[in-house]
């Protein structure tokens, strides 16, 4: 296989490069997706059902996508990740040209991605470990959390036009282009392998591989509690978000270009957000950068967007949302790859990953009926809950989506506030030692009093 010839952060920009432009055609075809799935349904369940089966797979299948990372050549597996996505959207665009496309075919393309994209994460967070130095590992996540949102930003506006224009199928055909381009930058970049580590106890068993990532974090309560930290906010942040999309269209009447706006706005926010932790760095205390990240997401974000009647407060909550992200997760992005040898960080990843978002698939599954079942009815005018939250949130389509918002975003301010209440988490760069720093893998140290 191809080696590359470009590497260290040079080789870092073009890989970013590459997935700038993937992330483009992958965001205008989850645009595209959602019009046509609200318009076959009409329901936030079924919106809510496309993200779960897309990312339920990439979830349950970390620990081994992680096990085959760290065996397997990272720089291939991240192509074949890119592949596995290509592939999926070729099929949907198929069945689109013919005619067929039936929701529960997303339900299957959905799984397909996501078992692919279970090995992305992993292969790409343990790639930057071994392509830049320590001192890099914030910007660079920055930078990653710059692409995505990047896309945002175009995406909504140019599928949006391409809907109006020429439909749905010259949006898939502009996918599939652009992954091509990501797996093209791939092949022009060097990746180093990392030497197998002598506290390597994964073993030959594949299963036991799987495992490992386990029992790393379970000997480190600090790192295990962070992540449960985040297995919180995922659930309360997923329980919001999901429903954005169905909550902005049911109060605008399929307001095509309002919901493309505001999805903009989320982009734009994680731009701005994204530039300024490549450009900064990062608090020097990287827990204050998830935590405060975390609440500011919460209230900022979630809070405001169901409080608001309107486009300019939706644009506003959308901006702040996306903004307080990259700096979140690029904080703990740098916490994880300082703490973990780079030879473990494919296996420590991935089961970091479905600790952190196991419940988010849940909360998929349960935002949906709740929206649609409960909590919509609920506050149609006259309904149980119309005079008890009808002055917060409003009443008629939407309103019951919006109190979900206001209810995921408190939730989200007290799992931060109680991250900042536990030592073990507001200590965790003291307590675990960086990894070419430390002495015992075993035990943790304890900073004297």
């Amino acid at each position: 296989m191809h080696q590359g010839v470009v590497s260290g952060m040079r080789g870092f920009t073009v890989v970013w490069a590459g997935q700038v432009v993937s992330l483009l055609g992958t965001s205008m075809t989850q645009f595209a997706l959602t019009i046509w799935a609200w318009q076959e349904t009409g329901q936030a369940t079924a919106l809510a059902l496309v993200a779960f089966f897309s990312f339920g797979p990439a979830v349950l299948l970390s620990p081994l996508a992680g096990a085959l990372v760290d065996r397997w050549n990272r720089k291939l597996v991240m192509m074949l990740s890119d592949l596995g996505a290509g592939v999926a959207t070729i099929v949907t665009l198929a069945l689109l040209a013919s005619g067929r496309l039936e929701l529960w075919h997303l339900f299957i393309l959905g799984a397909w991605t996501g078992a692919f994209n279970a090995f992305q994460f992993p292969a790409y967070s343990a790639a930057i470990s071994t392509m830049l130095p320590k001192t890099e590992y914030a910007r660079a996540s920055g930078m990653l959390s710059l692409a995505d949102s990047a896309s945002r930003i175009a995406a909504p506006i140019l599928a949006g036009v391409l809907l109006g224009f020429s439909g749905i199928v010259s949006v898939l055909v502009i996918d599939v282009v652009t992954f091509t381009v990501a797996i093209g930058a791939l092949l022009l970049v060097s990746i180093p392998q990392p030497e197998p580590s002598q506290e390597d106890e994964g073993g030959s068993s594949l299963f036991a591989a799987s495992l490992y990532g386990f029992r790393y974090i379970w000997r480190r309560p600090s790192l295990l509690r962070l992540q449960l930290i985040f297995t919180g906010i995922n659930f309360s942040a997923t329980f919001g978000t999901i429903i954005i999309a169905p909550m902005i269209l049911a109060k605008t009447g399929n307001n095509e270009l309002l919901l493309g706006s505001v999805q903009s706005a989320l982009g734009i926010g994680g731009v701005v957000g994204g530039v300024l932790l490549s450009v900064w760095g990062g608090p020097t205390r990287r827990i204050h950068g998830v935590l405060l990240g975390m609440a500011a997401m919460s209230l900022f974000g979630n809070t405001l967007m169901g409080l608001s009647p309107g486009f300019v407060g939706w644009l506003v909550a959308a901006f702040c949302l996306s903004f307080f992200i990259p700096i979140l997760n690029g904080s703990n992005q740098a916490i994880w790859q300082a703490k973990v040898p780079p030879a473990q960080q494919g296996r420590v990843f991935a089961t970091r990953r479905l600790i952190a978002q196991i419940t988010a698939p849940v909360a998929m599954l349960v935002a949906g009926p709740i929206a649609d079942f409960v909590l919509e009815p609920a506050l149609a005018p006259g309904g149980a809950l119309a005079g008890v939250f009808g002055p917060l949130v409003g009443t008629g389509p939407g309103s019951g989506m919006g109190l979900m918002l206001v209810i995921a975003g408190l939730a989200g301010v007290g799992i931060a506030l109680a991250g900042y209440l536990s030592p073990v988490v507001r200590e965790v760069e003291v307590r675990v030692p960086d990894y070419d720093a430390a002495v015992e893998e075993a035990a943790e140290p304890v900073p004297s009093s």
